[in-house]
Order: structure tokens, then C-alpha cells, then sequence
């Protein structure tokens, strides 16, 4: 029911939402045709700037620029700090599961989480057990992705606490408002988001191990510039002022981890890897590996180098897992989750597959180890054939799969010929976390989907984004 879809900026009865009241003023005392001016001078600026992704498995595989929508999507303060609490306590279960996973087993021998849901996981990485990293902290960078239903219900879609991306975006598009129409943020009292490069470095330079020095080196690991995030590996070290490096760049020179410089080698304390775990070491993971550093892993067990986000952290990212978070925050916090989860059927479990086999046209169904939109069925836009092609697929592989209700995701408007057209939105906030603390980005990466009516906000999928406001209170 089309009416029954909550607006961020017009609410469910068509009255403006007080957060959106300075920003619509002005826009109604805009010239749409200047704004019309203003949306192409965005996407040349994104051109220029050359900020793009690749898109895997399609003939054009060439880099296609990410559309980006002048309509900013905001929230008030109260509404942030509501969230942000749900969020820092969810972050911080997530590393406490982390660390319980690969020690003790708390979790498990207390009967709250099946032992097969670690044991047969495939991101699970033995090679990790009973390794700390330095700090502690296994999630150095977080992206917790939320949607919204209504003005107070925020549900967690999933955990990304592998190798999150879309920080670039999400200062680009900031970059971009602000040079554009600098008289909004004038007007309007915006939380500022551009120091996240510096509060990465410092974040993570805080999680050095113990034989760092008082100045830790840090670098970024990328797969090169064939990796669909290249433009932000790249964009994120130039903000740090750190080097890129690739695996053949580094090697092991007497137990510690070092790159190649003009000067020689030198030694490296903090390697923030956008690495898969598999291509991480040849000698301890995929042996054909050309992207990582052979030994890297004995040198990060002994404790010579901090890997940001430490190996095995894929397990928090399953979405069989991210069925448990629920019990899991629980559990290491001794709160309920402020977060709500979406209800979530786990198809390994006869009862809930029968449910979903007959339910499949209602349903969204997703891989358990799936992103970016790649591999799933949203049932109420499937056509028959994709559903009866998914049903074989969930019949032969039922542990490989969950599934959601389709939720009635909140919109925002976008700018269109014909003005402001109501377009499915969601949010992935941006959360470091330190020996020093949990800090999260106020605002975030908004998703749209640019489609009328589509759900799926996903980039590789044709979605969008917009800049994300934060008010002070």
C-alpha cells in the first residue's frame, strides 16, 4: 500500500517533517531550472573527481560513475543520538562475539548460539583462535546498514564487519553540497563529517601493537586498481597521508611486515587491508594468492602488526549469524539490542524453509555470505520464472540462504524534471572503534534507489546517493 509509506521529509499524511522546515523554505524560493543547472555541475564534479566502481559479471564492466541526488536526506539531532546509542552498543557486541568466538565459546556452551553456526561457517578462520589483537579490537571500521519504517522504527538491515565501503562517497557528496549551495549550510546547522580521514588514522593508529613506536606507521592494502573500490582505497590514504600499497609491494624482514621505499624497506605497524581474508596470506590461506603477503599472518600471531579489520571478522557479516545479533548483544551486553533486527527465517531449519517455500512471492531471500545486492529474490517484484528458479536453488542449498518480510522502507524525495518524486532510501553509518572508544560518523552513506517503487538501493544495481544530514540539536 503505496499511502502507507512513511516520508522522511512529508511524514505519512503529507505534513512537513520539522527537520526538513529550513531546508524547504529554501528550496521553494529556488529556480527549478538552477537546480537543473546545479545536478549536471554535480555529476561533472564527480567526472572530474573520478569517483566510480566497477561492476563485476556484466559485458560493459567498465567503471560507471555513482548517480548522485541534490536533495539532501536529514536528520534531527534527537533522532541521531537514539541511534547512535543503538549503534555503539551493537559495535561493541559484535567485538565481544569476535573475541569470544575465537577463545573461549562462551556463547555457544551457554546454549545461546547452535556450535554448527561457527563450526560449519566458512568465514569462520581457525587459523585465528586464541589470537588477540592488539587492543583487542577486531572491527576497527564498521558499517551498520539501517532502514527505516516509520518515524521511530529503525531496523538493522546488516552487520558490515569485514571491509565496509562507501566512506568516499560519503564525503564526496558533503564535499560536493558544500561547494554548491553554501548558503544551506549557512542556514541550517549540519554536523560536520570531513574529519573522518583524520579520526581513521588516529583511530587506528591507536590500535598499534605494543613494539610500535609513539608515531605508528600506517598504509592501506589494496588489490589494485582493478578492484571495484579502488577510487576509495586510494582516496582514503591520500586523506591520511599514508602510502597505498599492493602485496608485492610489502614483505617479512626479520618478523615484522615492511614495504618498499625510495630509501629501502621500512616497517609497518598498522596495515588497513581492503584484502578478502582468503587472498590475505598464500602460506596460510589461498596458496595462489598475488594480492597479499606471504607470512603476514605469523608475523599479526605473534603480534608485529595490527591487520584492520582483523581476519575472521566475515563471520559477524552472516547473515545466519546477524539472525542470533538479538541474543548476541544480550549476551555480551546485558541489555536488550536497541536495534531491532528484521525477522529473519533461516532456511537450514526445516520448519522456516517450508515457510519460505510457500511464501517465496512475499519474501526478500538473500545468501548468507551475499553483498552488494548480487545473488538474492525480492519476491513481490520477482516474475515466475526467477521464483521458480530460487525454489531449486533453496531446495538444494537451504543452509546457504535466510529470509525477510519485505519492509515498507522510508523515502526521501530526489530531484526530477517534474520536481520532488518520492524515491526507497537506507543508511550506512560509519563507526571506528579504538582502545580509546567507539566513534560514529554523524550521518552516513544514503543509498537510494532511483527507480520508482524499486527497494534495491545497491550501487551495482543501478541506486544512487545523497549527501546525509545530521542537525545539532
Amino acid at each position: 500500500m503505496e499511502n502507507a509509506i512513511f516520508d522522511e521529509m512529508w511524514g505519512r499524511d503529507g505534513a512537513l517533517r520539522e527537520a526538513y522546515s529550513d531546508f524547504n523554505g529554501w528550496f521553494e524560493q529556488e529556480d527549478p531550472g538552477r537546480l537543473r543547472k546545479k545536478q549536471a555541475e554535480a555529476e561533472r564534479l564527480f567526472r572530474l573527481t573520478g569517483i566510480t566502481f566497477n561492476v563485476y559479471g556484466r559485458a560493459e564492466a567498465a567503471e560507471r560513475l555513482i548517480p548522485f541526488d541534490i536533495i539532501p536526506r536529514i536528520i534531527s539531532g534527537r533522532e541521531w543520538s537514539r541511534l547512535a546509542r543503538g549503534i555503539e552498543q551493537r559495535v561493541r557486541a559484535i567485538n565481544a562475539f569476535l573475541h569470544d568466538i575465537y577463545h573461549r565459546q562462551e556463547i555457544v556452551r551457554a546454549g545461546r548460539l547452535p556450535a554448527e553456526m561457527i563450526s560449519r561457517n566458512e568465514a569462520f578462520l581457525p587459523q585465528m583462535i586464541g589470537v588477540s589483537p592488539p587492543g583487542g579490537v577486531y572491527t576497527h571500521i564498521v558499517g551498520i546498514d539501517l532502514v527505516r519504517t516509520g518515524p521511530d522504527e529503525f531496523f538493522v538491515l546488516e552487520d558490515n564487519a569485514r571491509t565496509p565501503s562507501g566512506v568516499s562517497y560519503m564525503l564526496e557528496n558533503r564535499e560536493t553540497m558544500l561547494h554548491m549551495f553554501p548558503e544551506l549550510f549557512s542556514q541550517n546547522r549540519v554536523q560536520a563529517v570531513q574529519n573522518y580521514p583524520r579520526q581513521l588514522r588516529r583511530s587506528l593508529s591507536a590500535c598499534a601493537p605494543a613494539s610500535a613506536s609513539d608515531k605508528p606507521t600506517v598504509a592501506v592494502l589494496t588489490p589494485g586498481i582493478y578492484n571495484s573500490a579502488y577510487y576509495e582505497h586510494s582516496f582514503l590514504a591520500d586523506k591520511m597521508g599514508v602510502e597505498l600499497v599492493e602485496g608485492h609491494d610489502l614483505r617479512v624482514i626479520d618478523g615484522r611486515v615492511a614495504m618498499r621505499t625510495t630509501r629501502g624497506y621500512k616497517t609497518i605497524d598498522v596495515l588497513y587491508r581492503r584484502v578478502d581474508d582468503d587472498f590475505l596470506d598464500p602460506l596460510n590461506f589461498r596458496p595462489d594468492s598475488a594480492l597479499g603477503i606471504p607470512g603476514i599472518m605469523d608475523v599479526y600471531r605473534a603480534g608485529g602488526i595490527t591487520i584492520a579489520n582483523a581476519p575472521g571478522t566475515g563471520i559477524a557479516d552472516d547473515k545466519a549469524i546477524y539472525s542470533y545479533m538479538p541474543d548476541i548483544v544480550e549476551f555480551y551486553t546485558g541489555e536488550k539490542a536497541l536495534l531491532k533486527n528484521v525477522p529473519t527465517w533461516r532456511c537450514n531449519e526445516p520448519d522456516s524453509l517450508a515457510y519460505v517455500l510457500d511464501n517465496l512471492t512475499e519474501l526478500v531471500v538473500k545468501e548468507v555470505h551475499g553483498s552488494g545486492g548480487y545473488g538474492m529474490l525480492i519476491g513481490p517484484t520477482a516474475s515466475k520464472r526467477e521464483v521458480n528458479e530460487f525454489r531449486k536453488k533453496l531446495i538444494a542449498n537451504p543452509g546457504n540462504y535466510i529470509a525477510q518480510p519485505t519492509l515498507s522502507l522510508s523515502t526521501v524525495p530526489i530531484f526530477t524534471k517534474a520536481g520532488l518524486a518520492p524515491r526507497h532510501v537506507d543508511l550506512r553509518p560509519f563507526v571506528l572503534v579504538s582502545p580509546q572508544g567507539v566513534d560514529i560518523t554523524p550521518g552516513g552513506l544514503t543509498r537510494v534507489a532511483l527507480k520508482k517503487g524499486s527497494l534495491v538501493v545497491n550501487s551495482s544495481q543501478g541506486g544512487g546517493t545523497k549527501d546525509t544530514w545530521v542537525l545539532e540539536d
